[in-house]
C-alpha cells in the first residue's frame, strides 16, 4: 500500500522552475504565493539541482539496511550536514537520515540491518528469573534461622517480664 504525496511532481516541478526562472523572487516569495513552507520549496531545488527532475519523484520506499550504512558512513567521511546528505542521496527528509545515525551510534551498524517497521511481536517472551546461586540461598535460610531464635528468645523474655510483674502485683 503506497502513501499518498500531498503535492504532485508536476507541481514540484513549477515551483522549482518558478524559482530557477528568477522572475518571481526567492523560496519565502513563492512559497508564500502558494501557502506552503519555504523550506520545502528549498528543499526541492536543492533535489532538482542535484538529482534533475528525478529528485523530485521521491521514492516512499524502503531502504535497505547496507543503503543505511552506507549513507551514516558516507556522511561522515564527507563531512556532510543531515539536510546535504538527505538531499544528495534523494532521500525525502533529514530526519530519517538523524535517526539512522543515532541508531548506527547507539546499537552499532548492524542494528541498520534489522526491520524495525510495524508492531512488536505478541509472542510471550518469558523473562528468565537470574538464578540465585547456592552461597546467597544458604546465606538467607541462615539469616532466616538467625531471625526466628532472636524472634523466640524476644517472646520469652516477654513472657518473663509479665510473670514478674504479675507475681509482684500478687505481692501487693
Amino acid at each position: 500500500m503506497s502513501r499518498k504525496r500531498k503535492y504532485s511532481d508536476e507541481f514540484r516541478l513549477m515551483l522549482v522552475d518558478e524559482y530557477l526562472s528568477g522572475k518571481n523572487g526567492g523560496f519565502k516569495t513563492i512559497a508564500k504565493k502558494y501557502g506552503i513552507n519555504h523550506s520545502i520549496v528549498e528543499r526541492w531545488v536543492h533535489l532538482y539541482e542535484t538529482h534533475g527532475s528525478e529528485g523530485l519523484c521521491s521514492s516512499l520506499g524502503r531502504y535497505s539496511g547496507k543503503f543505511k550504512i552506507y549513507v551514516v558512513e558516507y556522511m561522515h567521511m564527507k563531512e556532510m550536514s543531515l539536510k546535504e546528505t538527505a538531499n544528495y542521496f534523494c532521500i525525502p527528509s533529514a530526519p530519517t537520515v538523524a535517526k539512522w545515525e543515532h541508531i548506527y551510534y547507539e546499537e552499532g551498524p548492524q542494528a541498520l540491518l534489522k526491520e524495525r517497521r510495524g508492531r512488536k511481536s505478541m509472542i510471550n517472551k518469558k523473562k528468565l528469573k537470574p538464578k540465585k546461586n547456592v552461597n546467597e540461598n544458604e546465606e538467607l535460610l541462615a539469616e532466616v534461622q538467625h531471625l526466628r531464635m532472636e524472634n523466640e528468645y524476644l517472646k520469652k523474655l516477654n513472657a518473663l517480664v509479665l510473670q514478674r510483674e504479675k507475681s509482684e502485683q500478687k505481692k501487693k
